[in-house]
């Protein structure tokens, strides 16, 4: 039997009115059950710590448990991987860090597509780096260092937690703002690489103001500048590299993804909610003693970071030629 044409009409919008109202309730109801923050590094770290401060306060505020998962490898692709296959319903997410929009160019085949495979729901905190020199150092500023660097060019080591790292991207593009030629000397981690700066075995590292700040106050290290636009609360009296390289800027940043296709309505609750735990006093201390600013704003605000970051660190790994797993 053929209905009517207007029949057809309301029976569709009475579907869609449906399907509406069944995803506003899916999302009131949310979570109803335990949610998991994948991460893709071990315990301990800057991204882990994040993901358990966010987490603590989802758990708090949404009467439902946020466990953090820890699957570390493969620079976090891993992770990342996981999350991009799994069910979008809300129950997966992935903290991150800049890793991820690096890992787009850094390697040449991965099993997923980070910017089309994730929904971004909140950035969390955009952080600077330390550009962080050993005591053997004579150079006292950055224009300093790169006179240093150019009358023995090639033969400073300039030390990272490992290749292809923010830190390490962020040297090559200082190396390649500042005209400077510097060996590249990657470590498993960046407790390794400072202890062989402060040795004077490296000269230069670019580093985390939380890891370093405890070295820079004691003289163990030395900090000539930040890399972030502005100049830290946390060392007020030390420049940025941008006061000597004109329009340098590298800083990394966290933020919350999930799954492509995660119903909007989930997203905007995630996303209000852990926007009001940045507002929150408490969690606002916490954050500064990493050093960095403050995000929030909406999926579209983080979405588009990742994309400009994405694009940023592409024209630098293109240029320095890094590879995956290559020493430079």
């Amino acid at each position: 039997m053929k209905l009517p044409r207007r029949t057809v009409v309301h029976l569709a919008a009475a579907a869609a009115a449906f399907q509406v109202v069944s995803r506003v309730t899916w999302a009131e109801n949310y979570p109803s059950r335990p949610v998991r923050i994948i991460v893709g590094f071990a315990p301990g770290g800057g991204t882990d710590l994040l993901a358990r401060l966010m987490g603590q306060w989802l758990s708090d505020r949404l009467a439902q448990q946020f466990v953090v998962e820890n699957r570390p490898g493969a620079a976090g692709n891993i992770a990342t991987e996981s999350v991009a296959r799994a069910a979008p319903d809300g129950y997966t997410l992935l903290m991150i860090d800049s890793q991820p929009a690096i890992n787009v160019t850094l390697f040449d085949k991965l099993n997923f597509d980070f910017i089309r495979d994730v929904a971004p729901v909140v950035g969390v905190l955009r952080v600077s780096t330390v550009m962080a020199v050993s005591p053997s150092v004579p150079a006292k500023t950055v224009s300093e260092f790169i006179a240093y660097a150019k009358a023995s060019p090639g033969k400073l080591g300039m030390a990272s937690p490992g290749n292809g790292s923010a830190p390490h991207l962020t040297g090559e593009l200082f190396k390649m703002m500042a005209g400077v030629d510097m060996f590249h000397v990657p470590y498993r981690g960046g407790a390794l690489a400072m202890t062989d700066l402060i040795a004077g075995q490296v000269q230069v590292l670019f580093i985390g103001p939380s890891a370093s700040i405890e070295y820079i106050r004691t003289g163990r290290l030395r900090a000539l500048a930040v890399t972030s636009a502005n100049r830290l609360d946390l060392l007020p009296d030390i420049p940025t590299v941008s006061e000597f390289v004109p329009g340098f800027e590298a800083s990394g940043f966290f933020g919350i993804v999930g799954p492509k296709n995660t119903p909007s309505e989930i997203v905007k609750r995630l996303n209000r909610e852990i926007n009001a735990g940045l507002a929150d006093p408490k969690i606002k201390a916490r954050l500064a003693d990493y050093g960095g600013t403050v995000l929030g704003g909406s999926p579209a605000d983080f979405d588009r970071l990742i994309a400009d970051e994405t694009e940023k660190w592409a024209r630098v790994i293109r240029f320095s030629g890094i590879k995956a797993g290559q020493e430079k």
